[in-house]
Parts: structure tokens; sequence; C-alpha cells
């Protein structure tokens, strides 16, 4: 089977279930911007962090593809079957931001992102993450997107964001404070 098929020439892909729409179309920009996300959490996962960081990095990415096929899906398919985010997933997000905050100093201002590369690399991940959620809300004013999509996504740039701290932290940087000129 060969990777290319040529379909996409025109400016036209597929949805899981057949219908074509252009390339900028609304469901294959959120898709495509999780599938960016998935990238650069794999990226930071890849970094010298703990063990556990990385396994629920991976387990992150996972859920990551079932958005992406739940975001690809047709919504006008009915026998179409996708996994499903569940609130357990959710759950699971919170109490990992739980874990990290209790060894984490209280936060008192705005923080830049920045200070190590593993640290940039996790507050990449949390931008792109609020454009996901931005596309995916957008998305479903005018057509189906499961609640918990974009529960997860709004959850998933919280953890990245306490995760970003706590790498900080277990890399001994101070996080960079940001003081607005007077």
């Amino acid at each position: 089977m060969k990777i290319y098929t040529k379909k996409g020439d025109t400016g036209t892909t597929a949805l899981f279930g057949g219908t074509r729409v252009p390339k900028h179309h609304l469901r294959i920009e959120s898709y495509g911007t999780v599938d960016e996300l998935n990238a650069y959490v794999g990226l930071l996962a890849d970094q010298d962090i703990e063990e556990h960081y990385k396994k629920v990095l991976r387990e992150i990415q996972d859920r990551l593809f079932t958005i992406g096929s739940n975001l690809a899906a047709d919504p006008s398919k009915d026998n179409l079957i996708t996994p499903d985010i569940r609130g357990t997933d959710i759950a699971l997000l919170e109490e990992e931001m739980d874990t990290m905050d209790a060894a984490l100093p209280e936060l008192k201002n705005f923080i830049l992102p920045g200070g190590h590369t593993i640290v940039s690399y996790s507050h990449l991940a949390r931008c792109v993450c609020r454009r996901a959620e931005r596309q995916a809300v957008a998305l479903k004013e005018v057509s189906p997107v499961p609640d918990e999509v974009i529960q997860y996504l709004n959850r998933l740039s919280d953890y990245l964001f306490v995760l970003g701290r706590k790498l900080a932290q277990d890399q001994g940087v101070q996080e960079v404070v940001w003081s607005p000129r007077k």
C-alpha cells in the first residue's frame, strides 16, 4: 500500500465516513491542530523527564488520537463508531495537576514561558492545545462535537501549564515572572 493516493491533489480530503471536504474545512483544521498538539506532546515525552510524566504524556497522546478520530468523523453518518473520551480521562488530568500543585510554590504572579528548553516545550504544547480547544469550540457552533472533547482539551491545557511549572522545579530553574512596565 502506498502512502500517497493523489486524491487530495485537488484540495479536498475525506472525513471518516467518506465525505470529501475542502482541506481548509473547520473540521480538518480542528483535528489537524489536535495532530499538531500530539506531536508536541510526543516531543515533550521524548525529553529527559521523570518516567511517570512520560507515561502520562503517552496516555495523553492516545486520548488525542481518540479526539482526532471524533473530530475526523462525518457527523452525518450515524453508523460510525469512534472511541470516546470519558470522565475518567478528564479526572486523570485533574488528579495529576493536584499532585503536582501540592509540590509547587503558590502561584502569585503570571509567568512567562521559558527558563529551560523542556519547560518551553510544555508551554508550546499548551499554546497549541488552547488553539485546538478554540477550533473545537468553533466547530461545535456549526456541527456536533462531544462535550467531553472540549472539556478534555480545556483541562489538558491546564495540565500542560502545571506540568511546565513542575518541570521547571525538577530542572532546578526559576520560573520567569512577568513584571509589567510601570
